[in-house]
């Protein structure tokens, strides 16, 4: 049930929002964490290694849901991000690793500062990426901003409904499944519905906590392997 109050006629109404709308926008800044950083994507500086990066997965499976890619060679790939990521919404990053290596990308979208609301997408983790700490980190680090520093009410998650990893990861970010939209949109030829998954800041504090406890370094063994799940931690 949603909480609300009561006006005079004793109506359910919502609770009072605080704090000044707009939002700000999020700036083009780096988020700097333990394990990696997350930069504005510079195509120049970046697009090559990300090629790099990306073509590990050699079977193309991450490109599958989507709506782009994969890519023939490099200069395809450089000509889609000069085209594709430099613009205010959606705002790519570029997820580097300590030595500044690139290893995948994700993005702000449908950036809503009057509303206080805001989505991440285009998340493509290179097999350098995936199942690391640094994955993790780069989602804390975006949360973070979006919450703490930007004020922010609403973070969305949006993938498609067959996608079973995307959905598997929303809910061990602690993000709460709201349902699917049947037939929301197309691409490659193909239907998509959509499930649509949230973070509100009421729930952020706690997540941020489960986050927090996650990365600290004495959580992961000799071999890079957690001790305790982040999903325990975050429903906990």
């Amino acid at each position: 049930m949603t909480q609300h109050d009561t006006n005079d006629l004793g109506q359910p109404i919502g609770l009072p929002v605080s704090g000044d709308f707009p939002r700000p926008t999020p700036p083009y800044s780096p988020m700097v964490g333990r394990y990696c950083s997350v930069v504005p994507l510079d195509v120049n500086r970046h697009a090559p290694g990300l090629f790099r990066a990306f073509a590990k997965d050699t079977d193309g499976r991450n490109w599958t849901y989507l709506p782009y890619g994969p890519f023939a060679g490099e200069p395809e790939f450089e000509d889609w991000a000069r085209a594709n990521c430099m613009g205010a919404d959606p705002m790519f990053h570029t997820v580097l690793d300590g030595d500044d290596i690139p290893l995948g990308m994700a993005s702000y979208l449908r950036i809503e500062p009057a509303a206080g609301a805001i989505e991440v997408g285009h998340i493509h983790f290179s097999p350098l990426l995936q199942r690391k700490p640094q994955s993790t980190e780069v989602m804390y680090l975006m949360m973070r901003r979006v919450f703490d520093e930007l004020g922010y009410r609403r973070y969305e998650w949006k993938c498609d409904a067959l996608n079973g990893p995307s959905r598997s990861a929303a809910e061990r970010l602690g993000f709460t499944f709201e349902g699917v939209f049947r037939q929301a949109t197309h691409y490659k030829g193909r239907n998509r519905d959509t499930a649509w998954y949230s973070i509100i800041d009421t729930e952020w504090p706690r997540i941020r906590d489960a986050f927090e406890a996650w990365l600290l370094p004495e959580n992961f063994d000799a071999s890079g392997q957690q001790r305790k799940p982040l999903m325990a931690r975050a429903k906990g």
